[in-house]
């Protein structure tokens, strides 16, 4: 277990600490820690339809490696928006339930996590290679998008009937705590804590119903939310996709 990050999504941390790992910058165990988070244990299961397999996610970087991978990336999904991701379709569709997956790129494999109490399964899928997403402009149009949030919000008195969301939606300094990683450049990992923060408060916001709202306010409140929303999974992709990171400097 490693509190440090255990608070990020486990995409997050296979997509990073694999990555550190096949770039040999860290050791198997402490991919072994990063990884586990605060759950009790990660494996591997086969795809629907064929013979259950239960395996390592190490076996699986092992066999990127073999590959000629040199990276591991995460996408971040919703209804709709299947960013981060080119397919199969039964990935995608697996992807966009869970709300994250990571792709082995070299492999053609798609991993997808879903937890079942305190341990992760990861479902094994065929994976297209992904395109990497462009890191400036995720970064762009996260600010963006939160700038009309937040004055569209406004006009609607966000402050009368959530006081934390309207706070911390004018707060750009805000962000989750994310560990700084030497292989991980540091637009990433600023951008990472930004993109998590807001992830958080547009789930505040969207499950917080706000008494004093109508019904069309409610859903002018979600049309605002939602293209922060998108925003947000795009940065949370741009961040885990190595293929597109700046070089970084040592």
């Amino acid at each position: 277990m490693s509190p440090e990050t255990a608070d990020l999504p486990a995409a997050v941390r296979l997509s990073w600490w694999g990555t550190g790992w096949l770039r040999a910058e860290v050791s198997e165990g402490v991919l072994a820690a990063a990884v586990a988070g605060a759950e009790v244990r990660h494996l591997v299961v086969g795809a629907p339809n064929d013979d259950p397999s239960v395996g390592s996610l190490t076996t699986f970087l092992e066999a990127e490696r073999a590959a000629g991978g040199e990276s591991v990336a995460a996408a971040f999904p919703g209804a709709g928006d299947p960013v981060g991701l080119r397919g199969p379709r039964t990935l995608t569709a697996a992807a966009i339930e869970a709300g994250q997956a990571v792709v082995l790129p070299a492999l053609g494999k798609g991993l997808v996590p879903v937890q079942v109490g305190p341990v992760v399964e990861w479902h094994e899928y065929d994976a297209h290679r992904p395109l990497p997403p462009d890191l400036g402009e995720a970064d762009r149009t996260l600010r963006g998008a939160l700038l009309a949030a937040a004055d569209g919000l406004a006009a609607l008195d966000v402050a009368s009937w959530s006081p934390e969301v309207a706070d911390d939606l004018i707060d750009l300094r805000a962000g989750s705590v994310v560990p700084g990683v030497s292989w991980v450049p540091e637009r990433s990992r600023v951008l990472l804590a930004r993109a998590l923060h807001l992830r958080d408060v547009v789930d505040l916001a969207l499950r917080d119903d706000g008494g004093a709202l109508g019904v069309t306010e409610a859903a002018r409140r979600r049309d605002l939310l939602e293209p922060l929303g998108a925003a947000v999974r795009r940065a949370l992709t741009a961040c885990c996709s190595p293929d597109g990171w700046p070089p970084v400097a040592r």
